[in-house]
């Protein structure tokens, strides 16, 4: 059964390279007058990482650091940020290989690392005491933060995090992206084809109501993924070597009030890993949204950013 998957896949490979006019990178210029804004900010970091962040509200305020998902950007904490910002000084950044951050060729990622590269900015940004906040992909560095600098966190948020130490795969629908990163085959295809033939299709698994998936998000995904470097990056089988394995004792060394959220109906990271991570945690705090996906920021924004700010002002 497996040789047929990796021959199907070949030979949808060589069909989409058919494609690959449209498959072209898109230049950073291009890229930023699109996507940028008057929040933009550039910083050049450790390993020759140009990162791209947004800052907003009030300078005095309590920080937020906000960290994106696989294959995400910036763009998706724009609900909270639209609700939060009048409150806090909100910091969103674009990890390497995603959005408009730049990354050398030959830079491979891990959570921790990517952990060093907020560590970084942060230090450089004069950011003394923040709350970290992961989702997805961004969960798994947050909690290497908390683990490694843990004297920095006011309080640690949990997002439909892919942070639980699993032997075997998540019970979730995996998109097909993720599918075809398991393989050296899948690797080269996602490396060279056009990320428009998974963007709809990974978006539509992420989204309780299919109906958020519109044309404009399709096209920024796309967009951004097409960024000089990026699909190199992202494919890498570089990538995850350098973390040490989590084991489910280690959550308990997590002393930073943590606040785990996480969508009913979430079909990429199965619920019951957020459970466990509460569960673990010794200060932390479940709240589980109906009817919403793997994107509760989005699909959940006025009752998520109120239980956000309620944890957030609840007295330590």
């Amino acid at each position: 059964m497996r040789r047929w998957w990796i021959l199907g896949v070949m030979v949808a490979m060589m069909g989409l390279m058919s494609c690959a006019p449209f498959s072209r990178d898109i230049p950073y210029a291009t890229l930023e007058s699109r996507y940028a804004n008057g929040a933009s900010q550039y910083m050049d970091l450790s390993e020759g990482v140009r990162m791209h962040y947004r800052v907003h509200g009030p300078e005095a305020a309590p920080v937020l650091v906000l960290v994106h998902g696989f294959g995400a950007s910036v763009h998706t904490w724009e609900p909270w940020v639209e609700r939060l910002q009048i409150h806090y000084r909100i910091i969103s950044v674009d990890l390497p290989g995603h959005g408009l951050t730049r990354a050398p060729s030959g830079h491979s990622f891990s959570a921790g690392s990517n952990a060093q590269l907020i560590e970084e900015l942060t230090q450089r940004l004069n950011v003394r005491r923040l709350t970290l906040v992961g989702h997805s992909m961004g969960g798994a560095v947050a909690v290497r933060y908390a683990l490694a600098h843990p004297e920095k966190l006011d309080g640690l948020v949990l997002v439909a995090a892919a942070a639980w130490p699993r032997e075997q795969p998540r019970t979730g629908r995996t998109p097909l992206a993720f599918q075809l990163l398991r393989t050296p085959v899948g690797r080269a295809l996602l490396r060279y084809a056009n990320p428009r033939l998974f963007a709809e299709r990974g978006l539509v698994s992420a989204y309780h109501d299919r109906s958020m998936v519109r044309e404009e998000m399709v096209d920024r995904y796309v967009d951004l993924a097409r960024a000089p470097g990026h699909r190199a990056l992202l494919s890498s089988d570089r990538n995850n070597r350098g973390d040490p394995p989590l084991r489910p004792e280690d959550f308990a060394g997590i002393a930073t009030p943590t606040l785990v959220i996480h969508g009913e109906n979430d079909r990429i990271i199965a619920v019951e890993d957020s459970r466990a991570l509460a569960a673990a945690i010794p200060q932390a705090r479940l709240v589980i949204y109906p009817d919403t996906g793997h994107m509760p920021m989005e699909e959940a924004p006025d009752q998520s950013a109120a239980d956000l700010r309620a944890f957030l002002e609840t007295p330590r």
